[in-house]
């Protein structure tokens, strides 16, 4: 017969002393499913355990004679008064313990040790993760004109502590322009705190960002300090601030006015110095006009605005980003692919980039993964990259048939991916839809077939 679960003893303490000492073992106690405070005791009504005491909704008072008469399992004195301990040691009930004098003192610097751990540990992931991030990307200007200025305005704007927003298209480097800023910042020793504002739903982004009180909703056990909170001193980065909802609009136009923010659930105020940089991929005074975006909240955080080109009208640069993507794919994947052909090269260029720098970064990748060789071929590089407009010295240089060939190829491909896009992925509708007639530009191709899962091409001359 299996046994019944054990449960949980529950120990009832009574904390005498509320200064900071006693304000730092109730921050720690009240934690724990095995504590409950009993109470709260303190001569002084000001004393800083009280007041958070009473926040909790735990039993206070200026004497502990009650409170001895209610049943407690553990009394722990932190007054570091002789007379106190004396006393507390003839009332106590018989079977409660008593823990005062150099054993509190020793909790206490215990639990302010624990604390001060936690707060170099959020340290620490900050600057880990701000270290990795710098180590991922780096912020190139290249041979463009407009990223010359871009340049010129972040050195510009970076020792101010103004509010920056930056535009641009999804996979420009808006993050990295951030971090450019912060690096040559006077908070560059304080912490780079990011958040993507389309990540959460509007309640957790609040959460996030302003933190919370224990019990403040279901499933808060526990204070939680927020991310403006932990940026205190240096900078947060709000990425796609255009898709922020219109209530966290409001709080965080608080936050840029006042400096102030409230967790919560909480009741009191806390003041940070945060530097706001924000960016969008949208047009905000259309979402202005659309009802979508605060017009306040655009005149706060426009005081400076830098806009990023997209990759296709930074062409000169392509060749200068396409070396530094493959020496990081290169790095990442352990594998010795030392260049580009000059077909690939040539491929890259007049490529369109709809995913700009983040596409590139993933396309070069896949193309050093499938390299047979140390030189990444035009075959390497994704169908749609491939062959959509190579120069006529290319195809000259390749001859008639190679290049029949190849756009042959490519056209299979590019519906063959086309027809699998339209039926969501189910290759037996895809081979259906390939019977249907195809261009008289191309007579060549009569239809595909699907065997076994596998779709093939059947070819017929004319």
């Amino acid at each position: 017969m299996p046994r019944a679960p054990k449960q949980q003893t529950v120990t009832r303490v009574l904390l005498v002393g509320a200064g900071q000492g006693g304000k730092a073992m109730i921050e720690v106690m009240r934690d724990d499913p095995a504590i409950e405070i009993a109470g709260v005791v303190d001569k002084d009504r000001h004393a800083a355990g009280l007041a958070l005491a009473q926040e909790l909704g735990l039993p206070v008072g200026a004497h502990y004679h009650d409170f001895l008469k209610s049943g407690v399992d553990l009394v722990i004195d932190v007054t570091g008064n002789p007379a106190v301990s004396r006393e507390l040691q003839k009332l106590k009930p018989e079977g409660t313990e008593l823990i005062g004098g150099a054993a509190a003192r020793f909790m206490w610097r215990l639990v302010e040790a624990r604390r001060q751990i936690h707060h170099l540990e959020d340290k620490y992931q900050l600057a880990l993760r701000e270290l990795e991030a710098r180590a991922e990307g780096e912020f190139i200007i290249g041979a463009n004109p407009q990223m010359k200025e871009v340049s010129r305005l972040i050195a510009k704007v970076a020792p101010t502590p103004t509010t920056v927003l930056v535009n641009g298209e999804s996979g420009t480097g808006k993050e990295l322009v951030a971090r450019a800023i912060h690096r040559h910042s006077p908070r560059e020793s304080q912490p780079l705190v990011t958040l993507n504002c389309t990540a959460l739903p509007p309640a957790l982004l609040e959460s996030e960002l302003f933190g919370y009180k224990r019990g403040a909703f279901t499933g808060a056990y526990r204070d939680q300090i927020g991310l403006f909170e932990k940026a205190d001193g240096g900078t947060m980065f709000l990425d796609e601030i255009g898709d922020m909802a219109l209530e966290t609009q409001a709080r965080l136009l608080r936050v840029l006015q006042t400096g102030e923010i409230r967790a919560v659930g909480d009741v009191k105020s806390k003041h940070v110095s945060v530097r706001i940089i924000a960016a969008t991929n949208r047009d905000l005074k259309k979402a202005i006009r659309e009802g979508q975006f605060r017009e306040d909240l655009f005149y706060r955080v426009n005081t400076f605005t830098i806009t990023l080109p997209p990759l296709r009208e930074r062409v000169e640069d392509i060749p200068i980003l396409a070396e530094y993507f493959l020496q990081r794919a290169r790095a990442r994947i352990n594998k010795r692919v030392e260049a580009f052909s000059p077909e690939a090269m040539a491929l890259l260029c007049q490529y369109s980039w709809p995913g700009n720098l983040r596409e590139m970064q993933n396309v070069i990748e896949s193309a050093v993964i499938l390299a047979a060789s140390s030189v990444v071929e035009p075959e390497y590089l994704p169908f749609h990259a491939q062959d959509q407009s190579l120069s006529f010295e290319l195809r000259e240089r390749q001859g008639f048939m190679q290049a029949k060939q190849r756009a042959l190829d490519n056209f299979e491909k590019q519906a063959l991916s086309s027809f699998l896009l339209q039926t969501q992925g189910n290759i037996s509708k895809a081979c259906f839809r390939t019977h249907s007639p195809l261009p008289a530009m191309y007579p060549r191709t009569c239809g595909w077939t699907c065997c076994d899962g596998a779709v093939t091409v059947n070819r017929t001359e004319s």
